[in-house]
């Protein structure tokens, strides 16, 4: 039985301020109170929650990742998967956590109304990639909790993508009871919420159970460190503890949980200069009290704790014993200057399971309806300033959260491009300051930033209004990229030109941003018209090229090849695609300078005719010439040709089995690359994957490079 609810009480009492109890299952066929109904699309904003989801995931992306400019990352970490915390590529179990027990709760509550709308499955994928991450974090005696350093973390500024170009990532193991707690209820809520509709659940709830039973034994944060001055635990861990036990009776009906959730009471958190059990603040990724505070009033319909969830409840709306939480103009209600609206959405989503499941009584669910649909409605555009908090979704919505793989730089700069080159959607941002005001500034981390934990609630209270409101998926979400820049390119100009020769300075660039990547095998063809070498009756023999400078030291340069009647061109080619990475200003282009020299006694030598030269000459710095066009494996990817030739946007994708780099051959390029990802030293391209998997296996591994070497030799 996945969801074992209390003593269902039909019997209505009364307790101050006239609470009725109801039955404690989820929330799908609960009556609503009346409501002044909305004028936004809750499934849209659901379904760019989820994928902003996607757009944090670790590793290896799943064939259902939707996010166009991601592809596998930080592939040398010591567990694989998870989510990247925030703007940075940090992975904190403490948070992830957190988020994805929120993500479970929404799931649990309004799970058929999610699947109304369409987003139950992508849900559920989302739900289980956190989950089984923290499956394999699960040691044992201890769990791995971080994987990356903060400090060198936050001290680069680039895609997720090239990491493991810039730094190592360090992990770090612990017994701390507040994150082994937090990852014990992630696995329980999850396994509740699945409903058994995945064969790993019961992996889950093994696993929630002996972390639960590891963090009861520690009771300690003592070996809780490394994420300090980041996610410090400032709460402590019995809020955990709690938290995790009320999760594992809702999924086993086991008296032995809620019994330990009573016998933690007493060291719940309490007001400051108080015995009264803490109800000022929210509920959060540091402190699931007011969470654990709600499923335990639910899962014993006791009074005193139904009491309990009220108060904190009537704080954020009317008051209580002369208290009440600060709200801005249009009804936010405003615990923090950090990420106030994600603390404001935690608030509405227990204020609507409330209602859902605990009460019955028309005032207080109408008081608390309109607490929690003011707190959603906020953040999608009903405030004063008359936007969206959400990127790509409503009005006027943010462009520059502060995010490194969706700003896209190649230089290690936030500054640099101005705004973001991919878009975020479903993000949803710090929010406004306590004046109401907001910049889209991406600079500003303390009103633009944006974490899995701050969608946490959003998401979760999206599930309610989803299920309440319904709404339409958007069909062609997301949409293609369409790219306004270049990623691949030359600047390129012309530092002297005489009659007898000229200087040509090419910097071959790497402005990748969708997704961000090295590439192999890149090369660019610089143009030139000999007729008047041929006019005064001399040959291509005639005409020297010289490289006077090789910055990655690693250039092919051809000898002159014919094009077409007098148009002649040169190819440089960098194989290493590590030669020019998008990480730093200095490392983003590789410099090539040729000298195209005539004979000693000629002085008939004319760049201006040169096709590749136009725009070009007697320029100070390079510019971006389209003029040289760029190849990469051979076919065109950036320019035109001299007799019009751009481009082919289609993309060519190879699902010959073997063809790693595909590049629509099996050779021997395929064994070197197959060899250097076994070995951790290359990634592959989702696709690349597929291929590599010779023996359909689902893996990748020595015996597909095995098959793989066998099959060349045939």
């Amino acid at each position: 039985m996945k969801r074992i609810v209390s003593i269902a009480i039909a019997l209505a009492i009364t307790i101050g301020t006239s609470i009725t109890l109801v039955s404690s299952s989820p929330a799908d066929n609960k009556v609503e109170a009346v409501s002044a109904g909305t004028k936004h699309n809750y499934v849209e904003a659901l379904q760019k929650s989820l994928y902003f989801y996607e757009a944090q995931q670790a590793g290896p992306l799943p064939d259902w990742n939707r996010v166009e400019w991601r592809a596998d990352a930080t592939m040398n970490d010591h567990v694989l998967g998870g989510w990247y915390d925030a703007g940075d590529h940090v992975k904190f179990n403490l948070p992830m956590a957190y988020t994805a027990a929120m993500l479970a709760w929404g799931l649990y509550e309004y799970g058929d109304g999610i699947e109304a709308s369409g987003q139950r499955m992508i849900m559920e994928r989302n739900l289980e990639f956190a989950l089984d991450y923290f499956v394999d974090c699960d040691l044992g005696d201890k769990v791995v909790y971080q994987i990356g350093d903060g400090i060198d973390d936050h001290g680069w500024w680039g895609a997720a993508e090239l990491l493991e170009y810039v730094m190592e990532r360090p992990y770090f193991t612990t017994d701390a009871s507040c994150v082994v707690g937090e990852m014990s209820a992630a696995l329980a809520a999850g396994y509740a919420a699945l409903d058994g509709r995945t064969p790993k659940a019961d992996t889950y709830l093994k696993h929630s159970k002996s972390l639960f039973d590891l963090a009861d034994t520690v009771r300690s944060d003592e070996n809780y460190t490394a994420a300090n001055n980041f996610y410090t635990s400032h709460s402590g861990f019995w809020d955990e503890l709690f938290w995790a036990a009320n999760w594992l009776y809702i999924a086993t009906g086991d008296q032995y949980y809620l019994d330990k959730a009573t016998s933690y009471i007493p060291n719940l958190g309490t007001e400051m200069v108080s015995k009264e059990l803490k109800y000022t603040w929210a509920h959060c990724w540091d402190d699931v009290q007011q969470g654990g505070m709600l499923l335990y009033a639910r899962n014993t319909n006791d009074p005193t704790y139904i009491k309990q969830v009220q108060k904190h409840l009537d704080y954020m709306t009317v008051g209580y014993d002369g208290n009440r939480i600060t709200t801005l103009d249009g009804g936010l209600v405003y615990i923090d200057i950090w990420g106030c609206l994600r603390y404001a959405c935690n608030v509405g989503f227990i204020a609507a399971v409330y209602c859902d499941t605990v009460i019955s009584d028309s005032v207080l669910i109408n008081r608390y309806t309109d607490l929690y649909e003011t707190q959603i409605n906020y953040c999608l555009g009903d405030n004063p300033n008359n936007r969206s908090y959400v990127v790509g979704y409503g009005k006027d919505y943010p462009i520059n959260p502060h995010h490194r793989s969706a700003h896209g730089t190649w230089a290690n700069s936030i500054q640099n491009p101005p705004d973001n080159r991919n878009l975020l959607y479903g993000a949803l941002v710090g929010g406004p300051t306590q004046a109401g005001d907001y910049e889209d500034n991406r600079e500003n981390y303390i009103n633009n930033e944006v974490a899995t934990d701050y969608n946490a609630g959003y998401t979760a209270l999206l599930c309610k209004m989803v299920s309440k409101y319904g709404g339409e998926p958007l069909k062609d979400f997301p949409p293609k990229i369409v790219n306004a820049d270049p990623e691949f390119f030359v600047e390129a100009s012309v530092s002297r030109a005489t009659s007898q020769s000229s200087v040509v300075i090419m910097n071959l660039t790497n402005h990748s941003a969708a997704p961000a990547r090295v590439v192999d095998n890149l090369s660019f063809n610089y143009y030139m018209d000999l007729s008047e070498v041929f006019a005064a009756g001399q040959n291509v023999n005639d005409v020297s090229i010289f490289v006077d400078y090789d910055e990655s030291g690693i250039a092919k340069v051809s000898d002159l090849q014919k094009y077409d009647d007098s148009i002649y061109f040169i190819n440089i080619a960098i194989d290493d695609g590590r030669s020019l990475m998008p990480i730093s200003a200095q490392l983003h282009q590789t410099e090539v300078q040729l000298r195209i020299t005539l004979p000693s006694n000629a002085d008939y030598w004319d760049a201006e005719n040169d096709y590749s030269n136009q725009g070009i000459i007697g320029i100070t710095e390079g510019v971006i010439t389209d003029k040289i066009p760029v190849y990469e494996n051979g076919k065109l990817i950036f320019g035109i040709e001299p007799d019009g030739t751009t481009p082919d946007d289609s993309p060519v994708v190879s699902e010959l089995k073997g063809d790693i780099n595909c590049d629509g051959k099996i050779a021997i390029n395929d064994i070197i690359l197959l060899k250097q990802y076994i070995l951790n030293a290359k990634n592959l391209t989702k696709q690349g994957g597929k291929n590599a998997d010779m023996n359909d296996d689902k893996k990748v591994n020595s015996l597909d490079l095995s098959l793989l070497i066998r099959e060349l030799l045939i």
